[in-house]
């Protein structure tokens, strides 16, 4: 691939996969090149660290999901990692991250998004979760969405070269 077509790449992961059986092979044919060349280009940038994973950005309001809430969690240090895992892997759990805490206004560090069609619903979720888990009696906040804002994917291009449209 030559340069004009990395950063031709770089503009067309921006505006996300395409929703077809084999969304690379489709960015190669607009791009002039084969399909394991772009693999192998990803490849190398996911190595160089320009980005880590390859995400869904689902836009959860569209389809009836309105009661949306996170869960946060304050984990002692030396058990967030395990815990984190256990509860990224859980029904529900659409989203889990560790964040440093902010004391003294902030103590929690392990943060779990929960999306529902009823706040009761996940309210019912964020109980059983926290039953299952053994994790009840770390403090523990639950706060629920008031306004959706947009969400896009990860920026790659230089923002000079990126078009718009």
């Amino acid at each position: 691939m030559n340069t004009e077509q990395h950063l031709e790449l770089r503009r067309l992961l921006e505006q996300g996969l395409p929703l077809v059986p084999r969304p690379y092979r489709l960015l190669a044919e607009r791009l002039g090149c084969a399909e394991d060349e772009v693999l192998a280009q990803v490849g190398e940038w996911q190595a160089e660290g320009l980005f880590r994973r390859v995400g869904l950005v689902l836009r959860h309001h569209a389809l009836g999901y309105r009661a949306n809430a996170m869960l946060v969690l304050d984990i002692p240090d030396a058990e967030v990692d395990d815990v984190g895992r256990r509860l990224g892997q859980a029904p529900g759990v659409n989203l889990c991250y560790r964040r440093p805490r902010r004391p003294p206004q902030w103590r929690y560090n392990l943060f779990c998004m929960i999306h529902g069609r009823e706040r009761e619903q996940v309210r019912q979720r964020i109980a059983a979760l926290l039953g299952e888990q053994g994790l009840a009696h770390h403090p523990h906040a639950l706060l629920f969405s008031i306004r959706a804002y947009k969400q896009c994917g990860g920026r790659y291009a230089p923002a000079a070269e990126r078009r718009h449209g």
